[in-house]
């Protein structure tokens, strides 16, 4: 009875290439299922050279997976976890230094354009005097407000390292605990198609977080690594990534009793993003405004210092500069009054050789970090113009980024994501499938009926 052998074989196998097929229209919209679809394979005959065969037999169950379409999709994730986690801070900060209520220039400007008045009109006006002290002041707290700005946005940026920090961990442990199921599920001879699911979205969640190097090995386990080398996960053994420290946060890798200090600007993705930003955007921009805050104040001091005040003696310090102050980086010197404003250079009441002089100061040069030698009353320009021109190569790589995300994740799906129309197609073919072997069995049924008659 090879012809009901065979018909029941092959109903056996359509109903398994059915199952599969459903279990992928089930899953058509579950993020990160991989279509499967059953292996069929002839079954030769045993013996002899008349026999056709023994039917057909699922030889395994498929799973469309390409190692080299992940590694894209998950690199590709990485690139845009490092610029999208940036863009935010570069964005607030190009609103507050370009604000013109808010920004540097504007309030240097109002000092200098409230000694221009008191020169203009008459250099003893107690009134007019009284308004460079207010501008001193407001140009005092400007610098203030955005050194704030800086300081909110480090603080910012060390909660949400530690934050992904956490996240990366708990992805860690996930892709640990999946690699121990998957290896004992493989042993078994279980499928591990939906474990590794798992897995795989797993490590696509701490490619965002950290750029990976990820390996694949034997046993069905993946090996994950920081693109600078450090493991990460072995087998069924998690690392810890820690974020220690106060201001000069530091990242380390803790892996099995021994302990690795990373590099938080070579580590890729977000956080990698976040500490090139911190390194090479935030503490720089701080400093150069701390810098010109800092030569602004020495300047305006030292001219004061060469000139007469009203009541005839040398002038004293009218702005007091606190490197590393978190508030109150420049101030007015407290109990400063408008007598005290030395305008005169020969001591004479009226005159204004000083004052010209203390007005030279906007267009002398000031030395700034990330600058080199600018002129005081263009530093903050640059200063804007250089953190414009770096938010807008981020956005250039972030979009670059997701462009090349989007064709990973394109090519990704043309692999392994589920195709309605071809899993309709494989779902009337294999229950034709069925339905021609039931008709074969129902054939070979009737001629064993006919043979049994015929034998009376």
């Amino acid at each position: 009875m090879s012809i009901m052998n065979n018909a029941l074989s092959g109903a056996l196998a359509s109903q398994l290439a059915l199952q599969a097929t459903s279990q992928n229209i089930a899953n058509l919209q579950t993020k990160g299922y991989t279509r499967q679809s059953a292996l069929l394979t002839a079954v030769g005959p045993q013996f002899g050279t008349r026999s056709a065969g023994n039917g057909v037999e699922v030889n395994s169950l498929l799973r469309f997976s390409d190692g080299y379409k992940n590694q894209q999709l998950w690199r590709a994730a990485s690139g845009v976890g490092q610029y999208s986690q940036t863009q935010p801070y570069l964005t607030q900060l190009e609103r507050v230094m370009g604000d013109n209520d808010a920004g540097l220039s504007n309030g240097v400007d109002k000092f200098f354009q409230a000694l221009n008045a008191v020169a203009g009109v008459d250099p003893t006006s107690t009134p007019l005097r009284q308004q460079v002290l207010t501008a001193a002041s407001a140009m005092a707290q400007r610098f203030n407000s955005m050194n704030n700005v800086y300081n909110g946005q480090l603080q910012s940026l060390r909660d949400q390292r530690g934050a992904i920090v956490s996240s990366a961990n708990a992805s860690i442990q996930t892709i640990a605990g999946l690699n121990r199921q998957i290896s004992l599920a493989t042993a078994s001879g279980s499928s591990t198609s939906t474990l590794v699911d798992a897995r795989d979205l797993a490590i696509d969640a701490l490619s965002t977080q950290v750029g990976l190097e990820v390996t694949d090995q034997p046993d069905g386990t993946r090996s994950i690594s920081l693109k600078t080398g450090q493991a990460l996960v072995i087998g069924d053994v998690a690392a810890t990534l820690v974020a220690e420290g106060g201001a000069a946060q530091n990242l380390r890798v803790d892996f099995a009793g021994s302990s690795f200090q990373l590099d938080k600007t070579a580590v890729g993705a977000q956080l990698g993003g976040l500490g090139l930003y911190e390194r090479d955007i935030l503490l720089p921009m701080q400093q150069g405004v701390s810098d010109l805050a800092q030569q602004l104040a020495q300047k305006v001091n030292t001219q004061l210092a060469a000139g007469y005040t009203m009541n005839g003696t040398a002038g004293g310090p009218l702005f007091v500069f606190t490197p590393g102050s978190p508030s109150n980086m420049l101030q007015v010197t407290a109990g400063y009054q408008t007598a005290d404003l030395a305008f005169s250079g020969d001591n004479t009441p009226g005159d204004s050789g000083n004052l010209q002089k203390m007005i030279d100061i906007k267009k002398q040069p000031v030395t700034i970090g990330s600058l080199g030698s600018v002129m005081i009353s263009d530093a903050d320009s640059q200063l804007v113009g250089k953190l414009a021109v770096d938010s807008q190569q981020n956005r250039v790589a972030l979009a670059t980024a997701e462009t090349m995300r989007n064709h990973a994740m394109d090519d990704w799906t043309s692999t392994s994501g589920v195709n309605k129309d071809e899993e309709a197609v494989n779902l009337v073919e294999y229950q034709n499938m069925y339905q021609a072997n039931m008709k074969v069995m129902s054939v070979a049924n009737s001629l064993f009926d006919a043979t049994l008659a015929m034998m009376g």
